[in-house]
């Protein structure tokens, strides 16, 4: 397994609606183990393939480690689709994407989606609580929506100054980034 590059906020993947697999090749199965590497290694909870360069319907979760994770699994989602929705509710939350930046969202409190799993199995699941935001969160990167985008347009212009240091990679990570407008190849840790 590989720990990837994660892309910071003002690459242009990040605001792309990634693309629905009808196959899954090996290719896709190596990526989803560096993505739980990945994700793992930057101490994040969810993790979707275009945050790591890959325009594809793939999101990797697990919440294992905290309290409101407690008898769930770590989970690989292909093609996710929400089929039901319950209820609203509102938590911080923050983005490996968007290194120190943290706003209260507004979510489904309870969820059913339907995926399918690295074994081309369909699968539905329902989901409520930390697990529900943490499918919604990376739901919405798969289509190219970040949780900037549910904040007030007040909340983004008072965020403006530190997004603008995050897109030129003036943020201090423990995990290698990929800053917008360079190329693929061009990283940067602090």
């Amino acid at each position: 397994m590989a720990t990837l590059p994660i892309y910071l906020y003002g690459n242009d993947i990040l605001k792309k609606k990634a693309k629905h697999l009808s196959e899954i090749t090996d290719h896709d199965i190596t990526l989803i183990q560096d993505m739980f590497e990945t994700m793992r290694e930057s101490n994040g909870i969810g993790l979707a393939a275009n945050q790591v360069g890959e325009l594809k319907q793939i999101l990797v979760l697990d919440i294992t480690e905290m309290e409101a994770g407690e008898g769930t699994k770590p989970l690989a989602m292909i093609n996710p689709t929400i089929i039901d929705d319950e209820g609203e509710w509102e938590m911080e939350e923050g983005c490996l994407s968007i290194p120190d930046v943290r706003e209260k969202v507004w979510r489904a409190e309870k969820i059913r989606v339907k995926f399918t799993d690295v074994n081309m199995n369909e699968v539905e699941l329902d989901a409520d609580g930390m697990l529900a935001r943490v499918i919604l969160h990376e739901m919405d990167h798969l289509n190219g929506v970040l949780f900037l985008d549910h904040l007030s347009s007040t909340k983004r212009t008072l965020l403006r100054a530190k997004l603008k240091r995050i897109m030129k990679g003036d943020v201090e990570t423990s995990y290698e980034v990929v800053i917008s407008g360079e190329p693929k190849s061009k990283t940067k840790k602090k």
